[in-house]
């Protein structure tokens, strides 16, 4: 088995193909949460428009130009967090975000953790979408930076024992939207535009890099990006804002 450290390491879209079906545990006080990844996106830093990193290097993501195998956190639009795994050499960064989730273990935890947030109709839903997905493992901000690729630590990542070897790279090969490689994980994976992505960034035919686990109940619905705008000084609607 490709050593953690060494999984990371790689182009994003090779490690955001390879995170289905891995399985990502928190530890707390409370217990432990581990989930099964059914959904996730990649985001290429500077070739990248919808990435974070697409302007450079900030305050907020500067976890993202650090080493592979670490986790960026960030707030989006002040109301909840989202996880990313960092991947890619030093400095160049990338990432992969956690859309989805089958939890497998601490099921009770995470239906506590939901129930103070938001209501979950079924199990499926406790980490469907990426704020479900970090509330049910009971991530925040406070976690940004945190090395997942240790032996030990309160976040570990544990890829699936056949990936990065039982498939080619798909970093070198044009990505088409609806492409449905073998995965031997019980289902296809689908490929698809990013969810709530605004610009370029958003469009199918340019950066189909959501990758999830076709007809798995617990990933999370397609929306498109609703343009967000600001209010004058008597509440009207103007310009849209500029995209983060």
């Amino acid at each position: 088995m490709v050593p953690v450290r060494e999984f990371f390491d790689r182009p994003v879209l090779d490690v955001a193909r390879d995170l289905l079906g891995a399985h990502l545990t928190v530890h707390s006080p409370e217990g432990a949460v581990t989930v099964r990844l059914t959904e996730v996106e990649a985001y290429d830093g500077a070739a990248d428009p919808g990435s974070h990193a697409y302007r450079g290097r900030t305050a907020r993501n500067a976890t993202m130009f650090g080493g592979p195998g670490h986790l960026y956190v960030y707030r989006h639009l002040g109301l909840h967090h989202c996880a990313n795994l960092v991947c890619g050499p030093d400095g160049k960064p990338s990432g992969v975000l956690l859309r989805a989730a089958e939890v497998i273990d601490g099921v009770d935890l995470a239906r506590a953790r939901r129930a103070t947030s938001g209501v979950t109709r079924t199990d499926s839903d406790l980490a469907r979408g990426p704020a479900r997905l970090t509330v049910a493992l009971g991530i925040t901000r406070a976690d940004d930076g945190a090395d997942v690729a240790g032996e030990a630590g309160r976040i570990l990542v544990r890829p699936r024992p056949a990936a990065s070897s039982d498939q080619g790279p798909v970093s070198g090969a044009v990505i088409e939207a609806g492409a449905v490689p073998d995965a031997g994980l019980g289902r296809p994976i689908v490929t698809g535009p990013r969810v709530g992505v605004s610009g370029d960034g958003g469009r199918a035919d340019l950066f189909p890099w959501r990758f999830w686990l076709d007809g798995d109940p617990t990933v999370s619905a397609y929306r498109k990006a609703t343009p967000r705008r600001r209010a004058d000084s008597k509440g009207a609607p103007v310009s849209p804002l500029p995209a983060p």
